[in-house]
């Protein structure tokens, strides 16, 4: 079992930065895949950013050159910092850990004003 606790979301004018936490219970160093995933109200979960145990990294076009994800393996802990927000950018943001399994968090809420 993996827990995974987000953090670091709230509200912020456009063009603003936030930056998301997520931390795992398990070392992440032995996750495989963690990645950030949102979901806006009425739309379907979608895949925001990835990253594997080796450093790959995957991001959605729409957040490409705006959003970085990272891991520090020392704290257990990957990132999602979030720059030039646009207001569509507002979603319940999910942390999703890969470990033969998907496990998710219960998911930190971003709003962008405009």
């Amino acid at each position: 079992q993996v827990q995974l606790v987000e953090s670091g979301g709230g509200l912020v004018q456009a063009g603003g930065s936030l930056r998301l936490s997520c931390a795992a219970s398990a070392t992440i160093s032995s996750i495989n895949v963690m990645g950030w995933y949102r979901q806006a109200p009425g739309k379907q979960r979608e895949l925001v950013a990835t990253i594997t145990s080796g450093g790959t990294t995957n991001y959605a076009d729409s957040v490409k050159g705006r959003f970085t994800i990272s891991r520090d393996n020392a704290k257990n802990t990957v990132y999602l910092q979030m720059n030039s927000l646009k207001p569509e950018d507002t979603a319940v943001y999910y942390c999703k850990a890969t470990i033969y399994r998907n496990y998710w968090g219960q998911g930190t809420q971003v709003t962008v004003s405009s």
